[in-house]
């Protein structure tokens, strides 16, 4: 088993996160992963990942092969064949690199470069900074920090999401009515 360990903060901060290995599956190494993107078919795809260990560090594995089952995807990596090779990334993050993300169609956004971008309504009022991405099915939901410490939940439709300027750090809103104050 032959790991390789990268604990390099600026580079982790270019990652993206596509699931979350729930725990192991079967004695030969394999790891059952809950994905956190939308598209689970692009593990097809994946030949590298990095996952998140407990201790903070980065582990560095290659993709040997992966199978779908309902809403989990099963992932075996290139040189751990063991249950105790892989018994130690239950509950941790798998993440990719930028270079190996789906590429975005028009008006999409990873979460991680829309969380903490300033929210400013429609009259130019700041509202707070986007502290978390919720979603709910129906369609995500922005939870934004107030500038007075409290907590405004945004749908993150047309009507409410006007522009996002990613090169400004701004996210244009219109508050429909009720959201605020009632």
């Amino acid at each position: 088993m032959n790991l390789s360990v990268i604990r390099d903060k600026s580079f982790m901060e270019d990652l993206l996160q596509v699931g979350i290995i729930t725990g192991t599956h079967g004695l030969k190494g394999e790891v059952k992963v809950f994905p956190t993107t939308d598209d689970k078919e692009r593990f097809k795809d994946l030949t590298q990942v990095f996952i998140q260990a407990k201790d903070g560090s980065l582990v560095e594995q290659k993709v040997d092969k992966c199978r779908f089952f309902k809403q989990f995807v099963f992932v075996r990596f290139e040189g751990l064949d063991d249950i105790n090779d892989v018994e130690q990334f239950k509950r941790c993050p798998m993440l990719v690199t930028r270079e190996h993300a789906v590429p975005l169609e028009e008006d999409e956004y990873f979460i991680a470069d829309l969380v903490g971008l300033t929210i400013v309504d429609d009259s130019g009022v700041t509202i707070g900074k986007l502290i978390n991405v919720i979603e709910t099915g129906a369609n995500d939901v922005y939870e934004v920090k107030t500038e007075d410490g409290g907590t405004v939940l945004l749908p993150a439709i047309k009507d409410c999401i006007l522009d996002v300027d990613m090169e400004e750090g701004i996210i244009l809103v219109h508050i429909l009515k009720g959201l605020i104050g009632g």
